[in-house]
């Protein structure tokens, strides 16, 4: 008997635990348990409190002794209902889930040592399930005799002596693998979610240990999880100096539950349901929505409108040979000074399962995933922005500040949302279904509306013809946008709150994308119809020898999405033309603003898909030309003669001839010999 409780009375804890158990919801769980073939059973922490509050707290203090009992009076218990099934088990894990308080990763020190807590976080690395050996049997090689040890700690623990009382000689032992009993084992490090995450502080992680068929195997890096253990420590030793004395902590996991692993995993409940319900039945609904996105930031209601198709999405479809992406990816070019980062920290914090990167501290093996060396030696993969950020919005801040080599590892998850290594003897293709919303600065400061978008941006037009939408934030002085803008800004500060309340609030109107993201909607035949019209109209545009093309099958693809995710806002199976015609006109606007060839005003495309619109290239291709046949007669050409030629038979604006002619040397076409000559490369 263990003497425990308030009054000092003799209780069982065994005993309390058996009454417990025989309760109506566990009597079935255990019934059960041989229908399934499961080892271990789960109780709500809520259940045992609610039966027995002493015993509930008793077990957070002392979870080794009082874990015990529970195994064993589930034991007890599963002979009663099924003594066959029991006569196959050794025992019965008795697994807790859901306690009532939640300890921070940050806070785990001495005080926790031993007791049971409840931490969440996010898993960055998992190794592969390896068995660890549970009773080990050894057998002394001078008599034969066979001796079972019990183990436990990191180390494999032979007997003292031989068991035989007429050998009773200290070895050798030999291990022998048949006779012994194994378990799954898996470790994980855990690491502190973002939100979580005082300013300024870098995250903690913790090592995790997981045993059991049942729970190993189950969270994979990127995962946010909700993990039940205690808190153990153990000294590192050094070689040939002993252990030291400073421990390092780590967890023993009992149980382990998945906070959503699709954003759609956390369901809304029945009265936030309703809800849902209740606003998707509004007319008005996408406004509601635009006007509850960062209801802080004044105005740039078009921006918005882009970022809630951004956030709902479309939907992704697999064919047996391809896939197609549904989420869409935006890109927003702004002024100092636009709220852009207040954007994109807004939209992460918003999203089912979004984070926040800057451009320059970000890496490649950061964004994507990296290869790191174990202490063993053995090479394990850790998730990247990119990855963890998986069916949810990734928003990369400062695009433009990259380092090249680090923005071509995004080429990948933008088109094909995957993410390809192939780096010490790992080949992995990893999932990062991840929307973009990135910004960038102009390149010169401040947008320059007579140069094109590339020349504005330092980014490569790989990269910016790979976004569904880019808009323009200008700040351009108007008398009256100006003065409603200080309003908002100085009512902001002097109430310290909100001056436009948020007509539906984050924590619903994140449930309501996770809800919509359930919905598959297909195209009606009205919403082809537009959408076929458009875009043939704008092709045809493009007819005729030297027009500039006008769009392409890409942009389709994006009219597409976004027609879907417009239609996911009303929670709507169908998309309607009505969402067509909202696609066409933000795709116009999007067009309008970055695929304008500056020279003859007309949409050309090729702005975002090689930099370049048809004018500047045709008149390179000219350019290039002359050149080289000059370059037959002369062998080398004097750059004053070059331009004379072209000014004088091909009639190209002097101006123009001098900027071509350093843009072509800076590409590298051409190359001067010698000063004021030229030569093709």
């Amino acid at each position: 008997m263990i003497e425990w409780g308030h009054k000092l009375e003799t209780v069982d804890p065994q005993e309390r635990f058996l009454e417990f158990f025989k309760k109506e919801k566990y009597r079935d769980k255990i019934s059960q348990m041989a229908i399934a073939g499961q080892e271990s059973i789960t109780v709500f922490f809520e259940d045992l409190f609610a039966f027995d509050q002493l015993l509930a707290e008793s077990l957070m203090d002392k979870p080794d002794d009082f874990l015990q009992y529970a195994s064993n009076a589930a034991y007890t218990q599963l002979e009663i209902e099924d003594l066959e099934y029991s006569q196959k088990l050794e025992k019965i894990t008795v697994r807790i889930i859901q306690l009532l308080g939640r300890e921070q990763l940050r806070k785990l020190g001495s005080r926790q040592l031993g007791k049971l807590v409840l931490v969440e976080g996010i898993v960055v690395r998992a190794t592969p399930v390896r068995p660890m050996v549970m009773t080990a049997s050894f057998k002394c090689k001078r008599c034969g005799t066979v001796t079972n040890v019990e183990q436990s700690g990191p180390f494999l623990r032979a007997p003292f002596e031989c068991e035989d009382q007429s050998c009773g000689q200290k070895g050798p032992f030999e291990f022998i693998q048949d006779e012994s009993s194994f378990i799954d084992s898996q470790d994980l490090r855990l690491q502190e979610r973002p939100e979580d995450l005082p300013p300024g502080q870098l995250p903690r992680a913790l090592n995790v240990k997981l045993v059991g068929s049942e729970i190993v195997d189950v969270a994979r890096p990127g995962d946010h999880v909700s993990l039940v253990g205690i808190v153990r420590a153990f000294a590192p030793t050094r070689p040939g100096i002993g252990k030291l004395r400073t421990f390092t902590l780590h967890l023993d996991a009992i149980s382990i539950e998945i906070l959503g692993k699709e954003p759609e995993a956390t369901p809304a409940s029945l009265e936030e349901e309703e809800k849902i319900l209740e606003i998707a039945k509004d007319s008005k609904v996408h406004l509601k929505i635009i006007k509850s996105i960062a209801p802080s930031i004044y105005g740039y209601e078009r921006i918005k409108e882009a970022i809630m198709y951004l956030l709902f999405g479309g939907v992704s479809k697999s064919l047996p040979d391809i896939t197609i992406r549904g989420e869409m990816n935006a890109l927003l070019i702004g002024d100092p000074g636009t709220a852009k980062s207040q954007l994109l920290q807004y939209i992460a914090q918003i999203a089912p399962r979004g984070l926040y990167t800057s451009g320059r501290g970000t890496t490649a093996a950061g964004l994507t995933a990296a290869v790191v060396r174990e202490k063993g030696g053995s090479m394990t993969l850790e998730a990247g922005a990119l990855v963890l950020a998986d069916k949810g919005i990734c928003c990369i801040d400062e695009m433009d500040k990259m380092r090249p080599e680090d923005r071509v590892a995004i080429h990948e998850a933008m088109e094909q949302h995957t993410v390809s290594v192939a780096k010490g003897g790992i080949v992995a293709t990893l999932n990062a279904r991840t929307a973009i919303l990135a910004a960038a600065n102009p390149s010169l400061g401040r947008y320059e509306p007579h140069r094109t978008v590339a020349e504005n941006i330092s980014l490569p037009v790989t990269i910016l013809s790979r976004f569904d939408l880019i808009f323009i934030l200008r700040d351009v002085p108007d008398k009256e946008a100006d003065r409603k803008l200080t309003k908002h800004i100085l009512e902001l500060h002097r109430r310290g709150s909100q001056p436009i309340a948020a007509q539906i609030d984050t924590d619903l109107l994140r449930k309501y994308v996770s809800y919509a993201k359930t919905i598959k909607p297909e195209l009606s035949t009205g919403a082809l119809k537009v959408l076929s019209d458009f875009y043939m109209a704008m092709r045809s545009a493009s007819e005729g020898e030297g027009s500039p093309i006008a769009i392409t099958a890409r942009q389709l693809e994006s009219l597409i999405r976004i027609s879907e995710a417009r239609a996911r806002v009303a929670l709507r199976n169908k998309v309607t033309a009505e969402d067509a015609e909202a696609a066409v006109a933000i795709m116009q606007r999007s067009l309008s603003e970055v695929g304008i060839d500056v020279s003859s005003s007309k949409v050309d495309i090729d702005m975002i898909m090689t930099g370049k619109p048809k004018s500047v290239r045709d008149k390179l291709h000219v350019i290039i030309s002359v050149l080289m046949g000059m370059e037959k007669e002369t062998g080398i050409v004097e750059k004053s003669a070059l331009i004379v030629e072209l000014e004088e038979k091909h009639s190209v604006p002097r101006t123009d001839i001098e900027r071509m002619i350093s843009q072509l040397l800076r590409e590298g076409t051409i190359y001067e010999p010698r000063e004021g000559h030229l030569k093709k490369t």
